[in-house]
């Protein structure tokens, strides 16, 4: 993918920077990216998007043109524009690697480094892991509900832009599908690329049967035939006849596909003209408008892969989550936002799980980073002075981690109407913040008292 421009942020981002500047504020500061609730449907979500993240930080630059252009706007400090020529991340990140399981209030990232640097990467932070993130948790709830049967994302043409259909591939092959559609990702994630053909094709020929033994002998490997487009049992009958007559020309039919109408039962009505016919090998592979509820609703049609498109890239069901970057400790001190119905936890956190039995997910504990409580950390380290570390995880590895986790979930949690995982916050982290909120009254009594 291609480095965004820095000016991809909000303009609050760059005023803050530019207050920060003329009044010295750079120490170090902690900020931590999480999710506040879950929506309605969901029993979790699924971390993704750590390596976009990184690779941003890493390569943040503000080039001249970008600088010159600032300037031309006159809103912001001469001093300071020119100061950016020399931005650089230099800061450590600490994440849940892509792949995780996890719940609300939990956090996700944690960004330590001098205040105006991790000011300034909030938004695109947010950007890119809230994204794969709703992608990745969607595509969850489908592998789960698939039972292992193929999955392949459809979804670039209804996704909101080139980027978010990009991104949402990787996203959707990380939580367990098994390919997509959309070739750049193929290029740029080594994502394995699947393709049938349009309806258009049939159309554009006489007949089906010409379009099928043309089609056919054009694309032998991994061969799939789209039959809908008139009469699908029809169309299966075809597919039957010419089965034997392309195997003896070498060309393999591994699977007919259903786009329209009743998908499980034209599926068990192909299955059985399939049968009939000899040609038990061929797969039924079944599209059109599909989302985890209709995929489980199909577990007993004779269906063996699907393709999902609108309700994977967009996420139609949950689109939005409310994800916040806050900040958590400045110059040493915990800081602790205290807004009505979002309040924030103070200081630099631990979340730690405990398993049970064969490993099942058992409970979360949001902790003080230095406070003693037994279980897994969440939180690995992922970037150390403005580099990412050695070993950080790529694709395969999260996809192989997603599917480890996806597995530990309890049944109460994989079900399409989930119940709630139990997360809890520590003493310490309660000590903490009471701790935090007589300084604040203090000091703001201080400050009443001099007005």
């Amino acid at each position: 993918m291609s480095d965004p421009s820095p000016l991809l942020t909000d303009l609050y981002e760059l005023s803050m920077l530019d207050a920060y500047a003329a009044d010295g504020m750079d120490d170090i500061a902690v900020f931590e990216l999480f999710f506040r609730a879950l929506p309605p449907g969901r029993g979790f979500l699924v971390a993704a998007g750590l390596e976009q993240a990184v690779e941003f930080l890493e390569t943040l630059r503000f080039g001249a043109d970008e600088l010159d252009w600032l300037r031309a706007t006159a809103r912001f400090d001469r001093t300071f524009i020119d100061s950016l020529a020399a931005f650089r991340f230099t800061g450590d990140v600490d994440a849940m690697p892509e792949g995780t399981v996890f719940f609300a209030d939990e956090p996700v990232l944690r960004v330590t480094a001098p205040l105006p640097q991790a000011q300034l990467v909030e938004t695109r932070l947010l950007n890119l892991i809230h994204f794969q993130t709703v992608i990745a948790s969607k595509a969850a709830r489908m592998v789960l509900a698939a039972g292992g049967r193929q999955l392949v994302d459809f979804g670039l043409r209804r996704a909101h832009g080139a980027e978010a259909g990009l991104l949402a591939a990787r996203a959707g092959y990380l939580a367990g599908f098994d390919g997509t559609a959309t070739v750049a990702a193929g290029r740029a994630f080594g994502i394995p690329l699947f393709g049938t053909m349009a309806h258009a094709f049939v159309q554009a020929y006489a007949d089906e049967a010409t379009a099928f033994r043309h089609f056919a002998r054009s694309r032998p490997a991994g061969l799939t035939l789209l039959i809908d487009t008139y009469d699908t049992e029809a169309a299966a009958r075809l597919v039957a006849a010419l089965a034997p007559r392309l195997a003896a020309e070498g060309v393999t039919i591994a699977a007919v596909r259903i786009d329209s109408g009743d998908l499980g039962a034209h599926a068990r009505a192909v299955r059985g003209i399939l049968d009939a016919a000899g040609c038990a090998a061929i797969r039924i592979f079944a599209s059109g408008g599909l989302d985890e509820a209709k995929i489980a609703s199909l577990a007993g049609a004779p269906i063996d892969g699907y393709g999902v498109g609108t309700a994977l890239a967009t996420a139609a069901d949950a689109p939005a989550l409310d994800c916040a970057y806050k900040l958590q400790e400045y110059a040493g001190l915990p800081r602790r936002k205290r807004s009505e119905g979002k309040a924030t936890w103070p200081g630099r956190k631990r979340v730690v799980r405990r398993h049970g039995p064969g490993g099942t997910i058992e409970a979360d504990t949001i902790a003080r980073l230095d406070e003693a409580v037994p279980g897994e950390d969440l939180l690995r380290p992922a970037m150390r002075g403005g580099s990412r570390v050695a070993g950080l995880p790529g694709l395969e590895a999260a996809r192989g981690h997603a599917r480890r986790a996806l597995a530990r979930l309890p049944e109460a949690l994989r079900r399409l109407d989930p119940g709630r995982a139990e997360v809890t916050i520590s003493p310490g982290l309660r000590a903490l913040a009471r701790e935090v909120d007589r300084a604040l009254a203090e000091r703001l009594a201080r400050a009443a008292g001099l007005a």
